[in-house]
């Protein structure tokens, strides 16, 4: 088997998008839960282990337990995205949602999920730009994925329960005073004293916004103070605000409030 492999890697969240030759295509054991996401348009494969051929088409998503081997035979070349995420991810998002027992998966094969499929691609696709969005982007999504993966484990209902106001001040105080800096749901969790996907649930259902877009709309908002009122460059703004760099700022502007800082600070002037 001929392999390619890209991989990349943020906190507990990593992906690799592999290109693999025709032949035995092996997933040893890990201690991870891995999500495959198969990204050619058709690939005709063998399971030895139900004795059956099948068609992998684009989409197409196995679900790999952790401590589980998986793969097939498959008769040409094609590409895969794999996605790994900690067992301890599952079990804290199992958690949160006050769902009895472990968080375990099942093992399961040519699943069809849009949402797993477009989380997982825009992981790569952030990774694969170099991760401009920071690890918060990359940790939020893993967390997403594992919220959908029990989803279709288990009904079961969520515990109502909330950030305390002293708590939602403290992260929103930690931000912006943190602002230029690479933020992380870790981070933050440790600063609301509650674990990851607990900030995730109970942040959004305070605020009506995710952590990472939170953040984001504060970093804009500093950015469009300072450009209206500083002769800094924009450049060093992007940097002062926690962007990777001023193209990436323009972006994110230019999405969220429709302006560019170039010309958000031209219609400021006159």
């Amino acid at each position: 088997m001929n392999l390619h492999s890209t991989a990349y890697q943020s906190g507990s969240v990593s992906i690799a998008s592999l290109k693999i030759g025709a032949g035995s295509f092996l997933l040893p054991e890990a201690d991870r839960h891995r999500v495959a996401v198969h990204a050619s348009p058709a690939t005709r494969s063998y399971c030895g282990q139900v004795n059956r051929h099948f068609v992998r088409r684009a989409g197409d998503i196995d679900v790999l337990a952790a401590g589980e081997l998986g793969g097939f035979d498959a008769e040409s070349d094609f590409d895969t995205i794999i996605l790994s995420l900690p067992k301890s991810l599952l079990q804290d998002v199992a958690d949160s949602a006050g769902v009895k027992g472990p968080g375990r998966l099942q093992t399961r094969h040519l699943l069809r999920d849009e949402q797993i499929e477009h989380l997982t691609r825009a992981i790569q696709a952030d990774y694969q730009a170099g991760s401009p969005s920071g690890p918060l982007y990359a940790e939020s999504i893993g967390i997403a994925i594992a919220v959908r993966l029990l989803g279709r484990e288990c009904s079961a209902p969520a515990i109502e329960r909330r950030l305390s106001d002293a708590q939602l001040k403290r992260v929103m105080d930690f931000i912006e005073e943190q602002i230029q800096t690479s933020l992380s749901l870790d981070t933050l969790s440790r600063v609301a004293g509650v674990s990851n996907s607990h900030l995730r649930t109970w942040f959004k259902a305070a605020t009506g916004l995710t952590v990472h877009r939170y953040v984001l709309h504060r970093r804009i908002e500093r950015a469009r103070a300072l450009l209206v009122s500083t002769n800094l460059s924009i450049s060093e703004i992007a940097h002062r605000t926690g962007f990777a760099h001023q193209s990436h700022l323009a972006q994110w502007m230019r999405r969220e409030i429709g302006q560019t800082p170039f010309g958000l600070r031209r219609a400021s002037a006159m």
